[in-house]
């Protein structure tokens, strides 16, 4: 007998940190192309764990930039009220609370092994035989002694990290209580049946760590895709902090939204979105995907 395949599920998971901008929704609009294009099921999850950072009236603008863009969802989640599940899968791993400040960890880092490579310390396991108890402590993973090797399903790149030495103890839950990033999407990606993982490439550096969280509770692996972040005209990544242009602004200005997915298929340059009309519809652009994806020449990221 044969063994249907799982039916694919993907997700949009934005930070109601502020307004979409521009590169956010160029991404929305893949991840959603990429699981509508499969015939599968698509959710939102809003990721609003840092409730310090979060904007109230961020969650219905979100909602209603990607309703204008003609952009749904089989399903909404907020990752504020899964806190129960994030807390059961820490207690099932080897951590340890951790007291280190970031400074501290980068001068033990450059004392033991010169410059730091990569954008971030490799934590040098400070902490490991006792801490502070005069400070608040986070929870840090006892990484295992392994070396974990992903695939891009996209680009076709491949990277390989050493857990000790690449990437280090890392922290699940900080010290405010708030879980970590890694810990809370690696639960909410099984927990919620995802498949399938359309993000921007600036995750594709810690989707080893992730893998293996998915791998030390018991979790399936799913397929990973990273496409490229969308720039300003120097090249820059678009990003809110740096005043990138909000959608939202464009929606409320009376723009055709037709003509705003036009642009952002168009941006990526790749063959057949490089030639679609000056307006179209979430829906027309569905049957590109598949032909983008078969066109696009494979790209190696950055595993630097």
């Amino acid at each position: 007998m044969t063994v249907p395949a799982r039916p694919v599920v993907g997700r949009f998971a934005p930070s109601p940190t502020g307004a979409m901008h521009l590169g956010n929704a160029r991404t929305a609009l893949l991840a959603w192309l990429h699981t509508r294009a499969q015939g599968g099921r698509h959710i939102l999850r809003f990721e609003d764990l840092d409730t310090g950072r979060v904007r109230g009236w961020a969650y219905d603008a979100t909602r209603r930039d990607l309703e204008w863009l003609g952009l749904d969802w089989d399903a909404e989640y907020l990752q504020s009220e899964r806190l129960p599940l994030y807390a059961e899968a820490l207690g099932r791993l080897d951590t340890y609370p951790c007291t280190c400040t970031r400074r501290e960890i980068a001068a033990a880092a450059q004392a033991s092994a010169g410059a730091p490579h990569g954008e971030e310390a490799v934590y040098p396991g400070l902490c490991r035989a006792g801490r502070d108890p005069n400070r608040p402590a986070s929870r840090r993973w006892r990484v295992p002694d392994e070396t974990v090797c992903v695939s891009d399903e996209l680009t076709g790149a491949n990277l390989c990290q050493s857990l000790r030495s690449d990437v280090g103890d890392f922290v699940l839950q900080r010290n405010d209580g708030v879980f970590a990033y890694h810990l809370a999407v690696v639960v909410d990606d099984a927990e919620m049946g995802v498949t399938d993982i359309l993000r921007g490439a600036d995750l594709w550096m810690a989707t080893p760590r992730q893998v293996a969280l998915q791998e030390a509770l018991g979790y399936p692996t799913p397929r990973y895709l990273h496409v490229p972040l969308m720039t300003d005209f120097r090249g820059e990544r678009l990003a809110k902090r740096d005043g990138a242009p909000p959608l939202m602004a464009l929606r409320e200005a009376g723009e055709l939204p037709g003509k705003v997915l036009a642009e952002l298929a168009r941006s990526l340059g790749w063959p057949p979105f490089d030639a679609v009309p000056d307006a179209v519809t979430a829906t027309e652009l569905i049957p590109l995907w598949h032909q983008s994806v078969h066109f696009h020449p494979v790209k190696s990221l950055s595993q630097t």
